[in-house]
């Protein structure tokens, strides 16, 4: 999820935690437990392209991480707040949950999370945006309420559990939409006598009302969307694959890589000379019938130093025409 989210599941947690004890601060140090997670990004100022995508929400996101971590923490913390009435097991625990909850909550989106690393076993329900504010606004209102009541009242710890019972219940309701949605995509793909390998459904962008799915067909992939206020059947388009412009790249380790990434769902654009590798798990870059620009795309570059894997440029005029698209989008097609 976005950083905010983050910083709200962690500070609400610490909360939980160690509120009556230590008040705000539990509160303060929740919220940077809930942002260490997400400092993974950084690797991309010192990795190449692929490995630092590999990297995104690996380690620093499991079980492995949040346990050899929060004594670390726990222990800066106890000498950083001497003379606070929590104990060294206090802020290890407090560090514990706000590290291991983080990627809990990112493994309901579509990247999902290494939950646990080493093992080659990447969660993924994709039933959340990483950005939803009905997830996220409802949480931080009560996380609001909370702090502003005094450390000892009773209504601090009912506000902060209503805020953390609102949130885990919309996940769950986010994972009933996401069945039905299913439910319809496929429905529709056997009304209209598609047969079909594979289908990968995910919400759209800051909504759970709007959904997409990509359906593997065999030598191509259909994209299509689907909103709960449809009145019309749902359209497919279609996106050859062509994998066989990666030529000899294939065999590259970098593709292989990118290829596992994408969990086999990308196609390839450009040409064989400049191969364009697209990731479908993200959708298209608009929702134009004739768009092929995908959201993650990489430029396979061949040089003197072997090939370079290139994230192509992503625009904000880009960004703000796909949600104008998608508010409108939403009310039905």
């Amino acid at each position: 999820m976005d950083s905010l989210t983050q910083i709200v599941l962690g500070a609400s947690v610490g909360e939980a935690v160690l509120g009556k004890k230590v008040g705000n601060k539990a509160v303060l140090y929740g919220a940077i437990a809930g942002t260490i997670p997400d400092l993974d990004v950084l690797t991309r100022y010192f990795m190449d392209t692929v490995t630092a995508t590999e990297w995104h929400r690996g380690f620093s996101h499991s079980i492995f991480f949040a346990v050899l971590h929060a004594p670390i923490f726990g222990w800066l913390i106890y000498k950083i707040e001497r003379k606070s009435r929590a104990t060294f097991m206090d802020w290890t625990w407090l560090m514990f949950w706000g590290l291991f909850t983080h990627p809990i909550l990112d493994a309901f989106t579509t990247w999902g999370t290494q939950l646990f690393w080493p093992f080659d076993l990447r969660l993924a329900f994709k039933n959340i945006f990483v950005i939803d504010p009905l997830y996220t606004l409802p949480f931080l209102a009560f996380l609001i309420l909370a702090m502003r009541q005094k450390r000892l009242s009773p209504k601090r710890k009912k506000y902060n559990q209503m805020g953390i019972f609102v949130s885990c219940s919309y996940l769950l309701i986010t994972l009933l939409l996401k069945g039905i949605a299913y439910r319809k995509f496929v429905d529709s793909l056997e009304a209209q006598g598609i047969d079909y390998i594979a289908i990968d459904t995910r919400p759209t962008p800051l909504n759970t009302v709007l959904w997409t799915a990509n359906i593997d067909v065999g030598d191509g992939y259909l994209i299509g969307n689907y909103s709960f206020f449809d009145s019309k059947e749902i359209d497919f388009i279609a996106y050859p694959k062509n994998h066989e412009l990666l030529s000899r790249l294939r065999s590259n380790d970098k593709v292989k890589r990118l290829a596992k990434i994408a969990e086999g769902w990308y196609t390839v654009t450009g040409s064989k000379d400049a191969p364009i590798f697209n990731d479908l798990r993200f959708g298209l870059i608009s929702l134009d019938p004739n768009e092929t620009r995908f959201v993650f795309s990489y430029k396979l570059i061949e040089n003197q130093e072997g090939l370079q894997v290139q994230e192509t440029e992503k625009s904000d005029v880009d960004a703000k025409k796909l949600l104008s698209a998608l508010w409108g989008r939403i009310w039905g097609n």
